[in-house]
């Protein structure tokens, strides 16, 4: 299978010069407005704006409008559009993330306290949906193993699992009579994974504050992964020694595995992974573009899967 170099991108899709620098300058001046927004005061406009990361992609960006109006997050209803009109609802600050299990500091994080201490940066990521969409999103946020190694697992803790907010009465895709899922939303990852330079935890896009329809004040964002492996609206981290259960793997055991690479060679049941449509690019009838294993970022986390059977680790 031929797997496409991070680097090795078409003219076509490089953002112009000047509408890259001119979207950087606007950062510092959108930062300041998300302040007020919301953003715990701990990350200020300096961090918001913070240099594109090392792993940025050189595509172009998906439009704030498209990434922040066509979401999947079940809690607030199942149409593309609900989050956007109903995500308001949920109360983002104050904001404390419970860390336990199998680490020698378990304990109530304060939001600000985790922000304060790690250096925030702007990294620019493809991100794939195991619908068969793709975006591509400026995520501002500090990379998992910074959490992690504060906490110092234990030498037991072999996955970590995470815990979406449970909020029925600020959620109202949680009062539903027949619920998508089991309640609250669950997703794990192996510590290996977890402790990788690309997975990240964000709290703002587009150098402003996390909107509540893309998972804010904090999410998960691994991209080489499909799309609901990025949990959102974070409440829980547990370090635990055997693999966690996760929402949709629990759902449809044969159609969402627990490690959810973004691969081209395992289709869907019901639809092939073999192509994707970008949001933003002339609509439905645009043509398809090639899935690329890893979802592009094969040099930084194929070593993860040496030896595995992708087929069977789906």
């Amino acid at each position: 299978m031929l797997i496409r170099p991070a680097a090795d991108i078409v003219p076509s899709e490089i953002t112009p010069r000047e509408v890259y620098l001119n979207r950087r300058q606007l950062m510092g001046a959108a930062a300041g407005v998300a302040l007020g927004a919301g953003l715990p005061a701990a990350a200020d406009a300096a961090q918001l704006s913070a240099v594109k990361g090392r792993f940025s992609t050189d595509e172009k960006v998906t439009s704030r409008e498209d990434v922040t109006t066509y979401n999947n997050y079940y809690e607030f209803g199942v149409d593309k559009a609900a989050p956007a009109k109903y995500a308001h609802t949920l109360k983002t600050v104050p904001w404390t993330i419970k860390v336990d299990g199998l680490v020698g500091k378990p304990a109530e994080y304060a939001l600000e306290d985790l922000i304060k201490s790690s250096a925030l940066e702007e990294r620019i990521y493809r991100m794939r949906c195991v619908e068969g969409w793709s975006m591509v999103i400026p995520w501002v946020g500090f990379p998992l193993a910074d959490l992690i190694r504060r906490v110092e697992p234990q030498g037991s803790a072999k996955y970590v699992a995470f815990e979406t907010a449970y909020r029925p009465k600020e959620m109202p895709g949680l009062q539903s009579a027949f619920p998508v899922l089991d309640w609250p939303y669950v997703e794990g990852l192996r510590l290996d994974e977890a402790m990788n330079p690309l997975a990240i935890l964000a709290v703002g896009l587009y150098g402003e504050t996390l909107p509540n329809q893309n998972g804010a004040p904090i999410r998960l964002v691994v991209p080489w992964k499909y799309g609901f492996k990025g949990i959102k609206s974070i409440s829980r981290i547990s370090f635990v020694e055997k693999e966690p259960p996760t929402s949709w793997n629990r759902q449809a055991a044969n159609e969402y595995g627990f490690y959810a690479n973004v691969n081209p060679a395992v289709d869907h049941p019901r639809w092939s992974q073999a192509t994707e449509r970008r949001i933003g690019e002339g609509g439905l009838f645009v043509k398809r573009r090639p899935t690329v294993l890893f979802n592009g970022y094969a040099e930084q986390v194929a070593s993860l899967y040496a030896g595995m059977d992708l087929k069977k680790f789906y």
